[in-house]
């Protein structure tokens, strides 16, 4: 790979893994469905004027925003609320695993050996997980793995559905996401306009790093360079964000990097390498599964 992609790989990984903080930052000033909806507001205000879609892909766009919308980001975000940064993103690589399992389901594709390990040591890994200090109760732990469910059912319907373009798929999702979200922040969540009203610099950039930089930024520059490089020269990439965001975790938030995180979180990256290196060459619309991260 060029000097020049590989320092743009690197900092679409920079992006991702700094998300991950930027959520947890945000969240404990915004009440995190509040957070998903300013989040999808801007990405929707950015987007859909400049990428249309035809009539016809309206209801796939729809029935993807309930999944990737509501489900993956609103609970990564709430999840993220309640457990380490790290260990979310550790948790959040489970979306991997799933989809694995899911098109082995539904698409009767057949697992290897290599892909059988890899589902092994990824379970394995969320059992330690499970064990550590990082997670005081199941209910962070089961939010985000539902999260990372929902981003592998997502997957799955964008590789069987119609072909839409990246970036009009951001847009459009998001655009049909608001009206799920803030219903459900109206419901459950209180003190909207009082967290809007006292949030500081820090509120505010989380809305705005979460829908330009790691959203509409990262994913541009991250399928540009699909469409330059098989995805076996870019998945190693991939499996570096857990890993920044867990050193983030540390440095700018203080978390402990304890036995548990190291042990867990190197046997779920371990499988997933397994599962997602030495793919067969495939178009960047059915590689979107390697780039998640909000």
């Amino acid at each position: 790979m060029p000097l020049r992609d590989l320092l743009l790989g690197l900092l679409v990984v920079a992006i991702w893994a700094l998300n991950i903080i930027v959520i947890k930052l945000g969240v404990a000033e915004l009440p995190p469905l509040l957070l998903t909806t300013l989040r999808f507001m801007l990405v929707a205000a950015l987007l859909v004027p400049f990428h249309p879609v035809a009539r016809q892909q309206l209801p796939f766009l729809l029935l993807l925003s309930l999944t990737f919308g509501s489900l993956h980001f609103a609970l990564l975000f709430i999840g993220l609320g309640q457990a380490e940064a790290g260990t979310g993103a550790l948790l959040v690589q489970m979306g991997t695993p799933f989809a694995t399992l899911l098109a082995v389901i539904f698409l009767g594709e057949r697992l290897d050996g290599r892909r059988l390990a890899g589902l092994a040591l990824s379970f394995g890994g969320v059992v330690v997980l499970a064990g550590g200090p990082s997670l005081p109760s199941p209910l962070p732990m089961a939010l985000l793995l539902l999260s990372a469910l929902g981003w592998a059912i997502s997957q799955l319907l964008i590789k069987r559905g119609p072909g839409v373009a990246p970036m009009a798929l951001a847009g459009w999702v998001a655009l049909f996401a608001i009206p799920q979200v803030a219903l459900a922040s109206l419901w459950f969540e209180n003190g909207q306009w009082e967290a809007l009203r006292q949030a500081s610099w820090q509120g505010v950039g989380a809305i705005f790093y979460t829908a330009v930089m790691s959203s509409i930024v990262a994913y541009g520059l991250w399928y540009g360079l699909l469409r330059r490089h098989p995805v076996n020269r870019l998945a190693p990439l991939s499996l570096l964000v857990p890993v920044g965001a867990v050193l983030l975790g540390v440095l700018l938030l203080g978390e402990r990097l304890s036995a548990h995180t190291l042990v867990g979180g190197g046997l779920v990256i371990a499988g997933v390498a397994l599962i997602v290196l030495r793919l067969p060459l495939r178009r960047s619309r059915d590689v979107a599964d390697l780039s998640d991260h909000a």
